[in-house]
């Protein structure tokens, strides 16, 4: 990078922190900080949502599955989330909307203490919590990464100055600042991503390179499926994608939360998918051609998108570019950050303080700010070890760990809110998650130490999902557990008609840690600014 790469990037972190201060007036309350107040328009939350769900790893470790196995990182990635969004946008979207409008709930799992009871609230909590450290501290690593092939800058320095700048504009403005920091974002990212596949056709022979390549490739690179990713591996990818990307990652529940109304939930959905099926095809196919322009240094071909950056891109747009990388990150990073703070000082605080249950709205304000920077702290001293033996490299902490424990932890909080699991309660909720924890830790490592070449990458991720989602079913009708105004409140989940306005409803203050009734009507404080 050169003087003028430098000027691109420092002018993006600039926009992004004027963005989170413009946002920062937007925020009166706790249910603006994390829900956007209800007010957020169906497009925008779509592409939050989309722009939420992937960050710099998809130019680390999936570029380094593209340049190794070739359109397999599409088929196994992307294509899955986009059909796993798709089953949501009736299913899911307008379900986790109505938490917001009609049970003026500001954090996904608020619900749950009402749905089952605040032991499984606060297990599913804690341990998401803990699991969302991990899976951002990959991010952060993946960025940072990225940074020292372009700058020279170590793992920790490139940490830092993103997480800095992440932090600043997210605890500011909230979820207003991180979707409207992702609209600048996927803009960025459109025009980066545009430059990058024109000039790896210019250099592998014009636009009629989109079908004269093929031959070209290494065998097997126009092949679904290859190596460890399977079909076996792509069907256990839907099925936990399904979970993960409709609100098993609390920060895309928060997207369909944001929207005004229902239906709006589910147009933001449908753009979402969109998204996903078409965009991935115009940034991996530079990271497909790579093996005919640059070669990898790195043993998991990690670095290949970043070698083939320097190669093509000239200075100027070369920061463009990183910029892009950037945006992926930062995007998700503080999604996250806001949806852990949401879960954090709504589910967790009132449990473990009686004076969080008092808190006013300005105290909460506070409180999920200091949260916010408490959570991307610990993430972004985790991402210094990322790459140590105990995690391995980035993209086993992003598929391994993440996609094998978010089900566990995703099944009870998501088929909670359907009525045909209403017979399911907190010990179907509390038994499938554990064994599903315990079936993880099983598959991926004792078990994995003893089979001979190991256990296959598909069944280390779906056996402990497939495990949580066929206990959870089934403890329901052996055990079936009904908590009193079950039906009320799942009621006001699934069905439309009269109740709160969607665009009106607020977040109550944090409720004592038993819970309030189901479906009780209550509202919140005066708006005070903090």
């Amino acid at each position: 990078m050169n003087s003028l790469d430098w000027v691109v990037l420092i002018a993006y972190f600039a926009v992004m922190i004027a963005i989170g201060v413009w946002s920062h007036k937007r925020v009166g309350d706790v249910g603006d900080f994390f829900t956007a107040g209800g007010r957020m328009p169906w497009w925008l939350s779509g592409i939050s949502h989309h722009m939420s769900g992937y960050s710099a790893v998809m130019f680390t470790g999936y570029a380094g599955i593209a340049y190794t196995y070739g359109v397999t990182s599409f088929w196994t990635w992307s294509f899955p989330i986009a059909v796993g969004v798709a089953i949501g946008i009736k299913l899911f979207a307008p379900r986790l909307n109505r938490l917001r409008a009609r049970l003026h709930v500001a954090s996904p799992l608020e619900y749950l203490k009402d749905r089952y009871d605040v032991k499984t609230q606060q297990l599913l909590a804690w341990s998401g919590l803990l699991l969302k450290i991990v899976d951002v501290a990959s991010k952060w690593a993946a960025i940072a990464t990225l940074l020292s092939v372009f700058t020279g800058l170590s793992l920790t320095q490139g940490i830092m100055i993103t997480g800095a700048i992440t932090a600043l504009y997210c605890t500011v403005g909230g979820l207003w600042a991180d979707a409207l920091t992702e609209l600048g974002q996927f803009i960025i990212q459109f025009v980066a991503g545009i430059a990058m596949l024109v000039a790896v056709m210019a250099k592998l022979g014009g636009f009629s390179t989109l079908w004269t390549v093929w031959d070209k490739l290494p065998a097997g690179h126009g092949n679904p499926t290859a190596g460890p990713y399977t079909g076996i591996f792509l069907v256990a990818f839907l099925f936990i994608k399904t979970f993960e990307y409709n609100g098993g990652m609390w920060n895309q529940a928060q997207r369909y939360m944001a929207t005004r109304t229902p239906r709006e939930a589910s147009r933001s959905a449908t753009l979402s998918a969109a998204l996903w099926l078409v965009w991935p095809l115009v940034l991996f196919f530079p990271m497909w051609c790579a093996p005919l322009l640059v070669h990898a240094v790195k043993p998991d071909s990690s670095d290949a998108y970043a070698l083939l950056t320097e190669q093509l891109i000239p200075h100027g747009l070369l920061g463009l570019i990183v910029v892009g990388f950037f945006s992926h990150t930062m995007a998700m990073c503080s999604g996250d950050a806001n949806a852990i703070s949401a879960v954090f000082t709504r589910d967790l605080a009132p449990v473990l303080s009686a004076s969080a249950r008092a808190w006013s709205n300005r105290a909460a304000l506070i409180a999920a700010r200091l949260s916010t920077l408490a959570f991307l702290a610990l993430s972004m001293a985790v991402a210094t070890q990322v790459n140590s033996p105990t995690f391995k490299d980035i993209i086993t902490v992003v598929i391994k760990w993440v996609a094998g424990l978010m089900g566990p932890i995703a099944i009870p909080f998501m088929l909670g809110m359907l009525r045909a699991f209403r017979r399911s309660g907190p010990f179907a909720a509390i038994t499938s998650w554990a064994a599903g924890l315990i079936a993880f830790w099983l598959v991926n490592y004792p078990i994995n130490w003893a089979v001979e070449g190991g256990v296959g990458l598909e069944y280390q991720v779906s056996v402990p999902c497939a495990i949580s989602l066929v206990l959870y079913i089934c403890l329901g009708f052996l055990r079936p557990q009904e908590a009193p105004g079950l039906d009320a409140l799942l009621t006001k989940i699934n069905e439309d008609g009269p109740g709160p306005d969607a665009a009106g409803a607020a977040a109550v203050p944090p409720q004592q840690a038993g819970g309030r009734a189901a479906g009780a009507d209550v509202t919140s404080g005066p708006d005070t600014r903090a």
